[in-house]
């Protein structure tokens, strides 16, 4: 039989459901799992972890709280496959603060040393955790934390270290024959010497693949620490010759993907699509013709890019999940993972805002504050409830641009007065909301000083700047701010001033230049009739007027 069978794109194509992960919960459920039900993702812990990275844990976690809510006991796991080894060095690094770091801040040279070493086996640069893969697992497990999800971290070296793998080895081993003719259905290069296992030269410490004998009566392997080829790199072996147990070495990708499966009895995986064509079936049929366990209920997810390019560890093309953390609320991004899985997008920090603004939409569509369409309503009523901690309908969302003029200001208590003459808040928000509500403020206000976007300026509220204007620039500000008084919104007041520059006679420049000075001191900023419509009309028609 081979992997034909499970299409791994089949349990979202074939399902009516309004919400993917109920489709998935579905499909587990068709198999008659043992409870515990398991749900596993993993990675290895190469370098920084970034949004990417929560892809594959968040998709688990829609389905395992699909799970929960049916009743069933769930466990849901993710390994760090850190008895890989480095194959090269990245350009950038983080400390367990989060602060990046080029590689001459750390011993890259000592890093260089271990390439094609396990990364539990290297040091930790900032020597801060036990291992270089102890390091960026614990940065990882950082990320999910500040998500607020609960995730068991397994580690694979602990598996291999432990004889969790053992009988698994053993077999693959003691059945290299059958392990050849599957795998080289799926690999070139797979040659009658091939033996489905890497061993950690004793001298060198690299995993190295030319292994020149088995004995697994004593559970040992002999192996010649050889030259690696990692993509167009070689990693020179040392030429020791020895032997080590089987403890002491890991599976091939291909072998361990499924070991794992059997070992910690999973019942479903998420990976990508770079993984259904390839990976995925070779694992269907070593699982089921080599290590003897069924696979997993799988469902492919696509990849997304930041700002229109792939995320790359190596790269440092990444942002951090407390990064982004910074910038919006855990509930928002967890909603930009319950979307569709096999929707490609983009994640763009310059356009956070209309992320936020998709995620205000969302809400008010489940508290039935906006008209859908009723599939829409269907997905919406079904995944809410697994993207908030807690569904409280008086609930507060000031509009996340007004959140970053909001931000103009460092004034907590103005910030409030302006939320509240613009009705944002009311005298009957509770507390809690409104609280929750300007907690938006300070993203909103990351963001525009990381994109140095429209909003990344200081309101000069306290006090009126130092000015001085000629008299038909002074009467034309008057006249504005008569037109403010009488109520119009920001489109009409941006109107009116390029109107009242034309009356006067003004440079237009020099007019916009004018309305900067009064609010900002400085000669740009926001587009300002936008702005000053966002503002509490008393203040914006007295500053208009030089009166405070």
């Amino acid at each position: 039989m081979t992997a034909s069978d499970i299409d791994p794109y089949e349990v979202l194509a074939d399902s009516d459901r309004a919400f993917w992960a109920d489709a998935v919960a579905d499909a587990i459920e068709a198999r008659e799992p043992e409870e515990p039900i398991v749900i596993k993702g993993g990675v290895s812990p190469s370098g920084i972890p970034h949004i990417g990275h929560v892809n594959e844990i968040l998709r688990s976690y829609y389905v395992a709280a699909v799970l929960r809510d049916r009743g069933h006991e769930v466990r849901q796991v993710f390994t760090a496959d850190d008895r890989d080894r480095l194959r090269k060095l990245p350009r950038q690094l983080a400390d367990l603060e989060g602060n990046i770091v080029g590689l001459g801040e750390v011993d890259a040279g000592a890093l260089g040393r271990n390439l094609g070493r396990p990364y539990t086996d290297i040091p930790d640069p900032f020597g801060a955790s036990d291992s270089y893969g102890d390091h960026f697992t614990e940065l990882l497990r950082q990320s999910v934390e500040e998500l607020g999800i609960e995730v068991e971290f397994v580690s694979n070296t602990e598996l291999y270290e432990s004889g969790a793998f053992d009988d698994v080895i053993r077999h693959v081993l003691a059945n290299q024959e059958t392990a050849r003719d599957v795998l080289s259905a799926h690999q070139d290069k797979i040659d009658e010497e091939y033996v489905p296992f890497f061993a950690i030269c004793q001298s060198c410490g690299q995993l190295t693949e030319a292994i020149t004998g088995l004995d697994l009566d004593a559970d040992e392997v002999s192996y010649a620490c050889t030259d690696i080829e990692t993509g167009d790199e070689t990693i020179a072996g040392c030429g020791h010759e020895g032997t080590v147990t089987i403890r002491e070495g890991k599976l091939p990708w291909r072998f361990e993907w499924p070991a794992q499966w059997k070992v910690l009895d999973v019942d479903f995986e998420p990976f990508g699509k770079d993984h259904a064509e390839g990976s995925w079936p070779s694992g269907v049929d070593v699982a089921r013709d080599v290590v003897d366990v069924e696979p997993p209920v799988p469902m492919v997810y696509e990849w997304f890019t930041l700002d229109g390019e792939a995320l790359s560890s190596s790269s440092g093309h990444v942002v951090r999940v407390d990064e982004v953390l910074d910038l919006l609320e855990p509930e928002v991004l967890r909603y930009f993972f319950v979307k569709e899985p096999l929707k490609q997008r983009d994640f763009s920090i310059e356009s956070i805002d209309q992320l936020v603004d998709e995620f205000d939409r969302f809400e008010a569509t489940y508290f039935g504050e906006q008209g859908t369409i009723d599939s829409e309503h269907a997905f919406v009523e079904q995944a809410y409830p697994f993207v908030v901690d807690e569904i409280q309908e008086d609930r507060v969302r000031i509009p996340y641009t007004f959140a970053a003029v909001l931000g103009m200001t460092n004034d907590e208590q103005l910030r409030e007065e302006i939320a509240r003459k613009q009705g944002h808040i009311t005298d009957d928000t509770p507390a809690w909301a409104v609280e929750g509500a300007l907690g938006r403020v300070e993203r909103a206000r990351n963001w525009a000083r990381r994109t140095g976007n429209e909003f990344d300026y200081e309101l000069k509220r306290g006090e009126m700047p130092d000015v001085d204007f000629d008299d038909e620039t002074t009467a034309a500000l008057d006249e504005l701010a008569d037109f403010v008084a009488e109520g119009h919104d920001g489109e009409a007041i941006q109107s009116e001033i390029y109107e009242t520059a034309k009356r006067h006679d003004i440079d237009m420049g020099a007019f916009f230049s004018a309305g900067y000075r009064l609010f900002f001191d400085d000669d740009e900023g926001p587009q300002l009739g936008t702005f000053l419509g966002k503002l509490d009309r008393e203040f914006v028609v007295d500053r208009l007027r030089r009166e405070r």
